[in-house]
């Protein structure tokens, strides 16, 4: 390839949001895998984490619930602090060489600051050197016990995640600012993509549904004026986003289609199976009945779904009771839901080649790419095999 047309070629992968090209070849998909930046120190939240290693406490010091429950899950890497850069280096290398090549970090603001942000600020902006994309999910829910392995109840709240508009303005200019200006942050038309866990905690924090469109349209402003073409919103579909509006002027809203389309968002994808169907029992039957709902998403939303795969579910180690959790989870039945996401993505041309996978890292709740002592690197390699040194086809 002459030295004008790899230009060429490079600036058409940026302007799609593709993933940075190795040499002068790019994937044909983008896939995404979330991250949940919780195994380094993080001063806040020292009282649930004394060894100061993070949530990586809960999980060596994890124990089976019953006969046959397979914990502790064990890092094939050691239970390493992700906000080195040498430590993350690692991560991005083996994610890009199997596929992996963008990163969902879960990102919080709790009490007017950020909070776990520096496995992005210290560990993968410093290492990453804008060879892997990433962007950001605006994870607004409570900060509860849930995270403390140690107490009984999980529904106490430590900090609040809804925010008032100048807080959201604060959150905003911040994101704007430090990541969107990235080169590596990940955009969909030139626009960079921000996601939103908790819609409804959102409408609740700044005051009902007026008050939040018209946040999020200055938000959309905002983006405008710092240079990019517009603001790629993305939702996360579960019960956290509403299925009416109330006090909006105009026809009634009562879909959560409907509802999205009231603030202007441009896609939605899942989290995790685990808020589709129950997550207890067989990993396939799960996955079936998870997988099965993508029909309806066609058919209930008028704009892209960008299909997520899920590797497992056991969120025992964050609780002193048994939780429920799947059984059987195994790198060659995720194979089959991996060909899943992939045939449907080419199904639907019109929509972004993207495709959501929970998790990179979700040690805590038995969902994660990174290689355990069990699998080692079985279900990278099910990406690798599925969608790596595919070119491009982008137009």
């Amino acid at each position: 390839m002459n030295v004008k047309k790899m230009i060429g070629y490079l600036l058409l992968c940026l302007i799609a949001g593709s993933a940075a090209p190795v040499g002068v070849s790019a994937q044909q998909y983008d896939v995404a895998a979330f991250y949940w930046p919780a195994y380094h120190y993080e001063p806040r939240i020292g009282f649930l984490f004394p060894d100061k290693k993070g949530e990586w406490e809960i999980i060596y010091n994890a124990k089976p619930k019953e006969e046959g429950h397979a914990q502790p899950k064990v890092p094939l890497w050691g239970y390493k602090d992700e906000a080195a850069p040498r430590v993350m280096k690692k991560k991005i290398k083996t994610a890009l060489a199997h596929g992996v090549n963008t990163f969902i970090f879960d990102w919080y603001w709790y009490e007017g600051q950020p909070f776990l942000e520096r496995c992005l600020n210290d560990g993968f902006l410093k290492a990453n050197k804008g060879r892997m994309k990433f962007y950001l999910m605006w994870a607004n829910h409570d900060a509860t016990s849930y995270w403390d392995a140690r107490n009984p109840r999980k529904d106490s709240v430590i900090w609040k995640g809804g925010v008032n508009r100048t807080e959201f303005d604060k959150i905003t200019d911040r994101v704007i600012e430090r990541y969107f200006k990235q080169p590596s942050y990940y955009k969909i038309n030139g626009e960079p993509v921000f996601c939103i866990y908790e819609l409804q905690t959102l409408i609740d924090g700044l005051g009902g549904p007026g008050a939040t469109k018209a946040a999020l349209d200055d938000f959309r402003k905002k983006t405008k004026a710092a240079g990019f073409p517009g603001l790629h919103l993305q939702g996360i579909l579960w019960s956290a986003l509403p299925a009416s509006l109330s006090g909006v002027p105009g026809d009634k809203i009562q879909t959560q289609d409907k509802v999205l389309e009231y603030f202007g968002f441009s896609s939605i994808t899942n989290y995790c199976w685990a808020h589709l169907q129950p997550p207890s029992g067989d990993y396939e039957k799960w996955a079936d009945a998870s997988t099965a709902m993508w029909s309806g998403f066609d058919r209930d939303f008028s704009m892209p779904y960008i299909p997520n795969v899920t590797i497992g579910w056991d969120p025992n180690p964050r609780y002193p009771f048994k939780a429920g959790y799947i059984t059987n989870p195994a790198p060659e039945k995720f194979a089959t839901y991996v060909e899943k996401a992939k045939a449907y993505v080419d199904g639907h041309p019109q929509q972004p080649r993207l495709i959501t996978v929970n998790a990179w890292n979700e040690w805590s709740e038995g969902s994660y790419l990174e290689p355990d002592t069990v699998h080692k690197l079985e279900y990278l390699d099910v990406i690798k095999r599925t969608f790596h040194n595919k070119r491009s086809s982008r137009k």
